[in-house]
């Protein structure tokens, strides 16, 4: 019997940012599978279907916020958990992350084990821990 792990999209250009997070995911459980902007992050997550996403706001080739319009677009993605990460750490920042249809909002720097926590209490929240890998 194979051990079911929850997938995890990481989606973030900074490569030692999507290291880090990919790593440590990794090391308390999760498979990981990363991108470095948000259209390979679209891509990844319609070949992936992970239980949660994890992206970055401000990247090249699509930002957080259309590729997050792309996910929502797509009916087999559109109920996808998707935390974003932003260096942009203002009230009205984290506003307009979650007006824009975010889940959830982490600001940078990262830390790892903060991240490991939204995931896992996201991935509670959704009821999506029994979704196939």
């Amino acid at each position: 019997m194979s051990e079911r792990r929850e997938t995890v999209l990481v989606v973030e250009d900074q490569e030692d940012n999507r290291r880090i997070l990919s790593v440590y995911l990794e090391y308390v459980g999760y498979r990981v599978v990363s991108a470095v902007n948000g259209a390979e992050g679209v891509s990844a997550a319609r070949v992936h279907r992970p239980h949660v996403i994890v992206m970055d706001i401000s990247m090249p080739v699509l930002d957080g916020y259309q590729a997050l319009r792309l996910l929502r677009a797509d009916p087999e993605l559109s109920d996808t958990p998707v935390i974003a990460l932003t260096a942009h750490a203002l009230s009205t920042d984290r506003e307009t992350v979650l007006a824009a249809g975010f889940d959830s909002y982490l600001a940078k720097p990262i830390e790892p084990r903060l991240v490991a926590a939204e995931v896992k209490r996201i991935i509670a929240l959704s009821g999506d821990g029994a979704k196939p890998a």
